[in-house]
């Protein structure tokens, strides 16, 4: 095996797999000598499998506007029990605060009052909804499904990285990884007790359903899709299957007296409750952008009129705001009388005058981003940038400082990675992915482990080329067994389709409303 290894100069990021050259930490002793049993043929061949799988499965993503099968590395990522929990509990924590500032900020405004944030933070965040403005639900979460990307620092502590509360992607993917992870890896899984990742439909629809307006005791619930042009249309006919709830698009919907209602083949049925994978923009053009297709009219009255439950609810986005994050410590201590359990990556604010001159001196000792970005998008990393970016980068945060963070670079930790034939490190990091049903947070034992591929980048997200590793989280010694659960609709080819009894209407197809 040592022979496939490539060495690559040390860049002062946490190897989570070697402590040294050669020494390999006792979590993955059993995967290093599972890998050892393998050449240069054998290893090519599982990737190849891998890749099959996924194709024939219809696994993709959209890049460049070609569909691709997702990359799935050969190697694993694990985590410990006791490491976990902490992760866990820590995630738990941030959404629990999230969720409280979210009311707060569409309801009674005690943060602002009580000087814990600027009001004007708000005001000008660009994913503000005055629309959403004293809109409730009987037991609903505003935060129903949440992805916060974590890293490991250059002493391997975990921090956050960023929010996802909008409409946060990727937990498809680990319910596929690990699917193809079992069937190529076996062996791997034999000396391994592994948290299993199949739970997370249930608990979502469980979490949908409780959210369902007062008095409604069997609700019909719909994933509501831009559509098979976006790029995680896979993961919106995953979940509907899986869930065994209908995927509708926006012209699948109407709305009468301020409910909403479902064209079927027999006629039209109420819905309930809507989990959206259409950002807030496209939602409702009697409310939001005039042209859109993609949702329906009248939807956020019908919120408003508590008739239909919209998750995750209009206006989350301005946590996702990056310059809210630089406040989320101080959320945590205000909302739950709590310490923060997991830090942030130290972050600046552009918008004080001192440090907007310190940032601006020295563009090349920090890391920048657009705080509305998504995806890996307008971020510039200043070690990595050419004099030409530097510049264009010095007059867009000196037009506008407070669209724009500043952030100390951070060597994300590696894993080996099987990257052209070869095993060689590359950065990764982690989006666990929890339920909130009102009531608690669970949290997936696992997430999307992300792969920053090309050489040196640190930039992981699949739209710039990323890929990802299968997540394992392993069974503390003292519990039980995890039992496995009888595979359902995830043995089957998932297809993209829409639920039996939608009867489609004509009309044209947009690609937006993409997720985070």
């Amino acid at each position: 095996m040592e022979h496939l290894f490539v060495d690559a100069p040390s860049t002062g990021a946490w190897d989570e797999v070697f402590a040294a050259p050669g020494v390999v930490r006792p979590l993955y002793r059993d995967v290093v000598d599972v890998l050892q049993r393998f050449d240069v043929t054998e290893l090519r061949s599982r990737f190849d499998q891998l890749a099959r799988t996924f194709t024939d499965r219809g696994v993709t993503f959209a890049l460049g506007g070609e569909e691709r099968p997702f990359p799935l590395d050969l190697i694993p990522r694990l985590i410990s029990a006791v490491e976990w929990e902490a992760l866990a509990a820590g995630i738990r924590q941030r959404v629990r605060a999230l969720e409280a500032f979210l009311d707060d900020v569409y309801r009674e405004g005690r943060v602002f009052d009580d000087g814990v944030v600027p009001r004007a933070l708000i005001t000008t965040s660009p994913h503000y909804r005055r629309e959403a403005f004293g809109i409730t639900a009987h037991h609903a979460a505003r935060i129903t499904v949440s992805g916060i990307d974590v890293i490991r620092d250059e002493a391997g502590a975990f921090r956050v990285l960023e929010d996802n509360v909008r409409i946060p992607s990727g937990v498809s993917y680990v319910i596929e990884n690990r699917r193809a992870m079992t069937q190529s890896f076996a062996g791997l899984f034999a000396d391994h007790r592994v948290h299993p990742v199949d739970e997370y439909p249930a608990r979502l629809l469980a979490a949908l359903r409780r959210s369902a307006p007062e008095g409604v005791t069997d609700p019909t619930v719909v994933v509501l899709t831009p559509g098979v042009h976006n790029a995680a249309y896979f993961e919106h006919v995953l979940l509907a299957r899986m869930m065994g709830v209908e995927l509708v698009e926006g012209r699948d919907l109407t709305t009468v007296s301020n409910k909403v209602m479902m064209r079927t083949t027999q006629g039209e049925r109420p819905v309930h409750v809507i989990y959206r994978r259409v950002d807030d923009e496209w939602l409702d053009p009697l409310q939001f952008r005039p042209d859109s297709v993609l949702g329906c009219a009248g939807l956020v009255n019908a919120a408003r009129a508590k008739t239909v439950t919209i998750a995750n609810a209009i206006g989350n986005g301005v946590a996702d705001d990056k310059l809210v994050y630089t406040y989320v410590p101080d959320l945590i201590r205000y909302y739950l009388s709590e310490a923060p359990l997991l830090d942030n990556v130290e972050t600046h604010r552009l918008e004080d005058p001192e440090v907007l001159a310190e940032v601006r001196a020295h563009l090349e000792d920090y890391v920048v981003k657009p705080v509305d970005g998504s995806g890996g998008k307008g971020i510039v990393i200043g070690p990595q940038a050419d004099q030409a970016t530097l510049a264009e980068l010095d007059a867009a945060i000196c037009a506008d400082p407070r669209g724009f963070i500043a952030q100390r670079p951070v060597a994300l930790s590696t894993l080996p990675t099987y990257v052209g034939s070869k095993i060689a490190p590359r950065h990764v990091d982690l989006r666990p992915f929890a339920v909130n049903d009102g009531q608690d947070v669970w949290v997936l034992s696992g997430g999307l482990t992300r792969v920053a591929l090309p050489e040196g980048a640190l930039v992981v997200n699949s739209s710039q080329g990323g890929g990802s590793k299968d997540t394992w989280v392993l069974v503390d010694e003292g519990e039980p067994a995890p039992l496995p659960k009888p595979e359902t609709s995830i043995d089957r080819t998932i297809t993209p389709q829409v639920g039996p009894d939608v009867a489609r209407q004509r009309g044209p197809h947009v690609n937006a409303g993409a997720d985070q």
